[in-house]
């Protein structure tokens, strides 16, 4: 059991695994998502800022929201990230289409190549590799 002091009000919780938040401050990270998501709908050409205030979250939040993929700017939206990779200005995720395509190209030439040599089973032990004990 790992019990850990919730990040946002710092009450203990049982931990068991993403951001380290009590059940019940996740419920209301939720709700407040929710908010963010219906602004941004209605407002595209919202600044990062604006967002924020309207969501009563941090700019940190809104851009873990952005790269979870969670949230999506429009095209035309003056709001964007760099990529992890390139620099890229991407909308959502944390890599650009680009830089996406070439890991997936390098993922699936790495599945495709057979190894060079099979892998050699070891030596069968000999007397002077075996564990001695010492008698008293």
């Amino acid at each position: 059991m790992d019990v850990r002091p919730c990040r946002s009000c710092k009450q203990l919780f049982n931990y068991l695994s993403g951001p380290p938040i009590c059940p019940s401050c996740q419920d209301k990270l939720e709700k407040k998502f929710k908010v963010v998501r219906e602004y941004v709908r209605e407002n595209p050409h919202a600044t990062m800022q604006e967002i924020a205030n309207a969501g009563e979250v941090s700019v940190k939040q809104l851009k873990n929201w952005v790269r979870e993929e969670r949230l999506k700017f429009s095209d035309d939206s003056p709001i964007g990230l760099d990529c992890m990779n390139c620099g890229k200005t991407i909308k959502f995720g944390k890599y650009c289409e680009s830089c996406k395509g070439k890991m997936a190209n390098a993922l699936s030439g790495m599945a495709e190549h057979e190894p060079a040599e099979p892998v050699a089973p070891p030596p069968k032990s000999s007397s002077h590799n075996r564990m001695r004990f010492l008698e008293n």
